[in-house]
C-alpha cells in the first residue's frame, strides 16, 4: 500500500494524532491537518516576530530608583547629572552621591479572631454613641 499525500509531505501519525515536524526548528507539531504540506512550530513562529524564549533580564545601573529626578546625582564614576541630564563639564568635580536605603516599615498580621475582637469593639462603640444621642434628644441637648 503506498503513502498518502500527507506521508510523503513529511506527517506521520503517532496514537491515531497527526504530527509534522517544523520546518524551521525540526521540533514536531501535533494535531495538523492531513492536507497541510509543510509547518512552522510556535517557537519559530515567536522568533521570528521578535519575542525570544525567556524574556531578558534588566541590567541593574548601580544607580538607585529615582536618580533622574534628583536635582543633583554624582554616580561612582564621577559622572555629574542635573535632573537626569549628565554634565560632561562637571565630571570628577564632587563626590559620589550616598544613597540611603529604603526601610519599609514591616505591618503586623491580626489574627481572625483579633479581627473579630476589634470588630466588635467598633460596633459596641458606635451603640454607646447611638444610645447617647439618644438620651441627649430626650434631654433637649441637641448639638451644643
Amino acid at each position: 500500500m503506498g503513502k498518502s499525500t500527507f506521508e510523503k509531505n513529511g506527517g506521520y501519525f503517532i496514537d491515531g494524532v497527526a504530527y509534522m515536524d517544523c520546518k524551521v526548528t525540526g521540533e514536531p507539531v501535533a494535531n495538523v491537518g492531513e492536507d497541510a504540506v509543510s509547518v512552522i512550530g510556535s517557537r519559530a513562529v515567536m522568533g521570528m516576530v521578535g519575542m525570544p524564549d525567556e524574556p531578558k533580564q534588566k541590567v541593574s545601573t548601580g544607580r538607585p530608583a529615582g536618580w533622574h529626578f534628583m536635582n543633583e546625582f554624582v554616580d561612582k564614576d564621577g559622572n555629574v547629572f542635573h535632573k537626569g541630564k549628565e554634565q560632561p563639564k562637571l565630571k570628577g568635580t564632587l563626590p559620589p552621591t550616598k544613597v540611603k536605603p529604603v526601610v519599609r516599615k514591616k505591618t503586623k498580621r491580626r489574627t481572625k479572631e483579633q479581627i473579630l475582637i476589634d470588630r466588635q469593639k467598633e460596633k459596641k462603640a458606635a451603640l454607646k454613641k447611638a444610645v447617647q444621642k439618644q438620651k441627649d434628644f430626650i434631654n433637649h441637648k441637641f448639638g451644643d
